[in-house]
């Protein structure tokens, strides 16, 4: 059985919920929770994977819209003619 997991901040003895709540706290309803106290570490782990989940969202919907370079090898050949090279003027 899938247990769904909630994103909260304990503050005392209050929890302050980041992003979705649960739908059994809008009811005002007495649940039984557990807490697992992440470390710093723990946490920025999260954060880095919460951020590529959402870069490969972006991502999936730039593919989907068909917004795109045709030919990838000469538009980076026509780039590349574009910079003044170091030494090369």
């Amino acid at each position: 059985m899938h247990m769904p997991t909630y994103r909260a901040i304990l503050k005392g003895d209050r929890l302050e919920w980041r992003g979705k709540v649960p739908p059994e706290i809008a009811q005002e309803s007495a649940i039984p929770v557990d807490v697992t106290i992440l470390r710093d570490d723990q946490l920025s782990v999260s954060r880095t994977a919460q951020a590529g989940e959402r870069m490969a969202a972006a991502l999936e919907r730039l593919a989907i819209s068909g917004v795109g370079i045709e030919d990838p090898v000469a538009w980076q050949r026509e780039l590349r003619r574009e910079r003044p090279l170091p030494g090369r003027d």
